[in-house]
């Protein structure tokens, strides 16, 4: 008889860029990295960024049995998690996502693969109620996404490019980003950002990555959002000035994200130091996507 050992790796992620609301994210090359076994119960052991309490009630959990659920399965095995999680909570780099994402991807593998990547994604996109992030924590690189009906597709990733990431001290949960956006928008500013929405595909298909700084630049959110992240619009400015590609906040933020060439990262480190103040400055290079496997391992 042998016990299987599920091991998981999830990428952080940077949703919206800028102008694709909902629509656009990335990976980063930073994973949470779980592991799981049968046990009597459900359990986790969280190590890592911030604090997590070592409950059922966790978002690895969550998407496990959601994963379940929509194989038609009320009772799933239960599961002891061991998560180390080198992403910043509740700072725009996909934290929960990873965490959904890995938990059903736990289920993929205890179901015999009966979901596949496809089915990861849209249990876990209709469980988010936004796709930008869990899409790139599943394929990796650039990605262009859609909920319902849950679509997916990938996008060229330059060679070369880094991410520079100011990540500041404090944190802005998702409800708060949320609730500080209108209810409604003038149309100008729609077509404004469906236009620079557009811009994102075409210039990494093109090879135009001068143009990235126009995909970026956004009117749905970052503006109405500003008041939550002290510095941000003139930081923007400064990162430009410092030889960003591209510049936006990732996700619901705080975090300040700028696409770049090697040779510039340190001149954007610096000119992210005042937003980021007693926070940190990460550079990351873009991460594949979900990785799960199995192991048996002999019973004693």
């Amino acid at each position: 008889m042998s016990d299987e050992t599920l091991y998981v790796q999830v990428p952080a992620t940077l949703a919206n860029l800028g102008s694709g609301f909902d629509a656009l994210g990335v990976a980063l090359d930073l994973y949470l990295e779980v592991s799981a076994s049968p046990a009597p119960s459900d359990q986790l052991h969280y190590s890592g960024q911030g604090h997590v309490p070592n409950t059922p009630h966790n978002l690895i959990h969550q998407g496990y049995r959601t994963a379940w659920q929509a194989l038609g399965e009320a009772n799933p095995p239960t599961l002891a998690i061991q998560a180390h999680n080198p992403i910043p909570l509740a700072r725009g780099m996909g934290s929960s996502s990873a965490a959904l994402v890995a938990g059903a991807a736990l289920a993929d593998l205890l179901s015999g693969h009966q979901l596949g990547k496809e089915g990861i994604f849209a249990v876990t996109a209709a469980l988010e109620g936004h796709p930008d992030n869990v899409a790139p924590a599943v394929y990796g690189g650039f990605v262009a996404a859609l909920a319902d009906p849950p679509l997916a597709l990938p996008l060229p990733s330059p060679k070369g490019l880094v991410f520079v990431l100011g990540v500041p001290p404090y944190e802005v949960p998702t409800p708060l980003a949320r609730s500080a956006l209108p209810k409604t928008i003038p149309l100008v500013d729609a077509v404004y950002n469906l236009a620079r929405s557009a811009l994102w595909p075409a210039a990494l298909y093109s090879g135009r990555l001068e143009a990235l700084r126009e995909a970026a630049r956004d009117r749905l959110h970052q503006p109405y959002r500003a008041h939550l992240m002290p510095g941000l619009e003139a930081t923007l400015e400064q990162v430009y000035a410092a030889g960003a590609l591209a510049a936006f906040v990732g996700g619901a933020g705080p975090t300040l994200a700028a696409l770049a060439e090697i040779h510039h990262t340190e001149a954007i480190r610096g000119a992210m130091q005042g937003y980021v103040g007693q926070g940190s400055t990460l550079v990351l290079g873009l991460g594949e996507g979900l990785r799960w496997k199995a192991v048996s391992v002999p019973s004693r």
